[in-house]
């Protein structure tokens, strides 16, 4: 398994929405448009390519970030508020 932390910058409403139920699919929101995603690694190639269907090129400011963090990076995060952080296990420094 892959920690990924995935955020996007999409202008359009629809792909937007189209954005954050592919990565639904895929990961926990930790905000509207971040996801923190426990994942294999066909799992992050089938969600990428997903989204990058949902790309526009007539907007290129719109994108799509993916942030593969390793275990120890993992264990360092630092949530303040109710929201709970479990480590799914096994995982994979990449």
């Amino acid at each position: 398994m892959h920690f990924i932390l995935v955020s996007y910058d999409i202008e359009n409403d629809r792909r937007r929405t189209k954005i954050h139920k592919i990565l639904s699919d895929f990961g926990t929101p930790v905000q509207y448009s971040v996801f923190e995603c426990f994942i294999t690694e066909d799992d992050f190639h089938e969600m990428r390519e997903k989204l990058i269907r949902q790309l526009d090129p007539n907007h290129p400011e719109d994108t799509i970030r993916y942030y593969s963090l390793c275990r120890s990076c993992v264990e360092k995060i630092i949530i303040d508020g109710n929201k709970n952080f479990n480590i799914e296990g096994p995982f994979i420094i990449t």
